[in-house]
């Protein structure tokens, strides 16, 4: 593999935040007369009263919040549903949740792209914290079918696929065990910049899903677990809530690996949801190669802003490739060309070509914005909708 095959976005000659590590790659980003971006900027006002909360009063949510599941859950087989992965986020949601003496069932989705890594540190978690865990298997042609349907398309958002899989997954299990509480590894100090324009999709969207995957090789849905706008508009109503549960904890993500390596096992990965070889080819390759998006600029410069990894410290890992090494990528691809049945022409003839924007097929977005719109102007008709669901 030549140097041609590295897209170091780093190197390009691009303005970048003065206090974060964002850059002009970012569509809409602007900058203040001190050359700080409105990213990190809008990020800080959102999320202050979350990064820079009194122990105290993260304490009486947390506790509020660990009262209410258990309330909710008595009497039943489990209180909560814990989302893993393998990455440390959801793996210390799981480690705390326990701690907390709930009785969370761990739920994992398997597309076929996990690492053995990822593998051995569920396998670990499981084993050491004594709790349940299903895994729902979707099948593998049938997802090789409608991953190539959206490298057809051109579109960005592959990941898409996996998200919504993810969502479905654990709304069923949820809905099936009467559970009011999903806790997810999501959390204003490793993610709480919010995601540039265009860098990804609506994660709900099946019509979108759907469209994809009919126009290209007429794939249909049977054993992916589509999560729709409408199942999220009935589970709203039903009161299952998708909980950001690191945000009522005093979340340190480098303290928390170290726990994690000391306590269960756990092996690191270089970057934020590596631990899915797909997930990290996309990142570390497709994204900088084909749409000139590096999404390390979003986890680093939201570290650097919530006061958990120097600027310093952030542009010395930019300017290094999304890998830990060229081997690993050299791998990586030949894995992915292998599991994909592709060559490497056919993988260049992808780079090459222009994207498509998703909004090009049919879409649910708006769907979700009217919903939205509906119930924050009059959450009585949410309260009734949901008492006509529950008799």
């Amino acid at each position: 593999m030549t140097d041609n095959h590295i897209y170091l976005l780093a190197n390009r000659p691009h303005q970048q935040c003065s206090r974060c590590v964002m850059d002009t790659t970012a569509p809409d980003i602007s900058f203040n007369e001190n050359g700080v971006c409105n990213f990190c900027t809008e990020f800080l006002q959102r999320s202050a009263h979350i990064i820079h909360e009194d122990e105290a009063s993260k304490l009486r949510r947390l506790q509020h919040l660990v009262a209410a599941v258990r309330r909710e859950g008595r009497n039943k087989a489990y209180d909560c549903i814990v989302g893993i992965s393998g990455g440390v986020d959801s793996s210390w949601t799981l480690v705390e949740a326990k701690r907390l003496g709930l009785r969370p069932l761990a739920v994992h989705m398997d597309n076929g792209w996990n690492s053995e890594l990822a593998q051995n540190n569920i396998a670990n978690l499981i084993t050491s914290l004594g709790v349940d865990l299903y895994t729902y298997v979707i099948d593998w042609n049938e997802y090789k079918g409608l991953m190539q349907a959206f490298f057809d398309a051109d579109v960005i958002d592959v990941e898409l696929l996996y998200d919504n899989a993810m969502l479905g997954v654990c709304h069923k299990q949820a809905r099936k065990y009467g559970i009011k509480y999903i806790l997810s590894g999501s959390n204003q100090v490793t993610e709480g910049i919010l995601m540039p324009k265009g860098w990804n999709w609506y994660k709900r969207d099946v019509l979108n899903i759907q469209s994809i995957a009919r126009k290209h090789g007429d794939v249909r849905l049977k054993t992916f677990p589509a999560y729709s706008t409408l199942d999220y508009m009935l589970d709203e109503i039903r009161g299952i809530r998708w909980i950001p549960f690191l945000d009522f904890l005093p979340f340190d993500k480098f303290k928390a690996m170290t726990s994690l390596e000391r306590s269960y096992g756990y092996k690191r990965y270089p970057y934020k949801h590596y631990e899915s070889i797909f997930t990290r080819f996309y990142q570390g390759y497709i994204l900088p190669r084909k749409f000139g998006v590096d999404k390390r600029l979003l986890h680093l410069s939201t570290l650097v802003a919530s006061g958990q990894m120097s600027r310093d410290e952030a542009l010395v890992s930019l300017g290094e490739i999304p890998y830990p090494s060229l081997k690993d990528l050299e791998d990586d691809v030949a894995y992915f060309l292998k599991k994909m049945i592709w060559s490497q022409s056919d993988l260049e003839t992808y780079i090459q070509r222009p994207e498509t924007s998703h909004d090009f097929y049919p879409s649910e977005a708006k769907y979700f914005a009217l919903f939205s719109h509906v119930v924050n102007r009059a959450p009585k008709l949410k309260k009734l909708i949901r008492k006509l669901i529950q008799k």
